[in-house]
C-alpha cells in the first residue's frame, strides 16, 4: 500500500509541475482532492517533494478554492513535523525497519529505561548509519538562551531557512537549525559584538538568496552541517554562476598580466576595429591545452582598443 501511494503522489506531482510551468490551473482542484484522500506520512513528503509541487500552484492559481485547499494540505503537513514520534509505541517495528524516517530535533528522543538502555542507544547508532547525510538525526540540540539579541538572531535564521518550500518535502525543524547556527557563532565569538551580527547577517542574506537555493538545501538535508555553515566564507558560500563568474574574472586578470609583463610585438599585419589604423602590438598566450594553438591577444596603441583571435 505505501509503494502505491508514493507511485500516486508521483503522478500527481508530475501534472501539477506542468501546471505550473504551463501556468494552467484547469484540473488542479481534482489533483488536490484526489491528494487529500491519501494518508500523508513525513517519509512520504520528504520522498516525494509533493509540497513544493502543491505550494507552486496555490501561488500561480486565481482560483479561491485551489488556493484554500493548497494551504489547508500544506498546513496538515506542517503538522507532521511537530507531531510526537510514535516511537514509543512502535519501537520493535521501527528497530525490524532501518529506513524509517529519523525524528527530527523538535520531537525530542524519550529518555531510555534502565533495563533497555543498550537497545535502545544501539537503535539510534543504527538509524545514524542508514542516514548519515541528515544532520537532524546527528547534530546536537542547541542549548537554550535568554539573551534577546541571541533569541532575534535565531529567528532571523529560522526564517532564512523557511524562503521556500524545501524544508517542507525535506522535512528540517527551521527553529532547531537556526538556533544550532547561532550556537556555533556564538561560541567562536564569545559575545555579541558587531563581528557577531555581521557574521549573522551573511548567513542570512546567502541562506535567502533566490539565485543560490542549493546553499539552503545543503544545510537543510544536513549535508553542509551548523558548524560548517557558521565559518563559511562569502566565496563559499557563493552560488556555482557567481562562482564561474569570479573564476573567468580572475582568467582575465591573469592574461592581461602575461600580456603586460611580456609587452608583445608590434606589427602592421593587424586591422584595428575601432579607429581601422594598423598600429599594433601582439602576445600570444597558451591559454588552453598543450596540444591546442595559442591564443593571440592583440592591443592597438592608437586607440587602446584590445580583442583576440585563437
Amino acid at each position: 500500500m505505501g509503494k502505491k501511494e508514493e507511485e500516486d503522489i508521483i503522478r500527481i506531482a508530475k501534472k501539477m509541475d506542468k501546471m505550473a510551468q504551463k501556468k494552467n490551473g484547469s484540473g488542479a482542484l481534482d489533483l488536490l482532492r484526489e491528494l487529500k484522500n491519501i494518508p500523508m506520512t513525513l517519509e512520504l513528503l520528504q520522498s516525494t517533494r509533493i509540497g513544493m509541487s502543491v505550494n507552486a500552484i496555490r501561488k500561480q492559481s486565481t482560483d479561491e478554492e485551489v488556493t484554500s485547499l493548497a494551504k489547508s494540505l500544506i498546513k496538515s503537513w506542517k503538522k507532521l513535523l511537530d507531531e510526537p514520534s510514535s516511537g514509543d509505541k512502535n519501537s520493535e517495528e521501527k528497530k525490524k525497519e532501518p529506513t524509517a524516517p529519523v525524528m527530527s530535533p523538535s520531537q525530542g528522543s524519550p529518555e531510555p529505561r534502565e533495563e533497555s538502555s543498550s537497545s535502545n542507544s544501539s537503535s539510534r547508532s543504527d538509524s545514524a548509519e542508514v542516514m548519515p547525510n541528515t544532520l537532524i538525526s546527528t547534530f546536537p540540540r542547541a542549548p537554550g538562551t535568554s539573551d534577546s539579541v541571541r533569541l532575534k538572531c535565531r529567528e532571523m535564521l529560522s526564517s532564512a531557512l523557511q524562503t521556500g518550500d524545501d524544508y517542507i518535502a525535506i522535512g528540517a525543524d527551521c527553529d532547531e537549525l537556526g538556533a544550532q547556527i547561532e550556537e556555533c557563532i556564538f561560541l567562536e565569538f564569545k559575545n555579541t559584538d558587531m563581528k557577531y551580527k555581521n557574521r549573522i547577517r551573511s548567513r542570512i542574506s546567502n541562506l535567502k538568496d533566490a539565485k543560490n537555493p542549493n546553499l539552503r538545501r545543503n544545510v537543510l538535508c544536513g549535508n553542509v552541517p551548523p558548524n560548517r555553515i557558521a565559518k563559511m566564507t562569502a566565496e563559499e558560500m557563493a552560488s556555482d554562476e557567481l562562482k564561474e563568474m569570479r573564476k573567468n574574472l580572475t582568467k582575465e586578470a591573469i592574461r592581461d598580466h602575461q600580456m603586460a609583463k611580456t609587452g608583445g610585438t608590434q606589427t602592421d599585419l593587424f586591422t584595428c576595429g575601432k579607429c581601422k589604423k594598423h598600429n599594433c602590438t601582439y602576445t600570444q598566450v597558451q591559454t588552453r591545452s598543450a596540444d591546442e594553438p595559442m591564443t593571440t591577444f592583440v592591443f592597438c596603441n592608437e586607440c587602446g582598443n584590445r580583442w583576440k583571435f585563437c
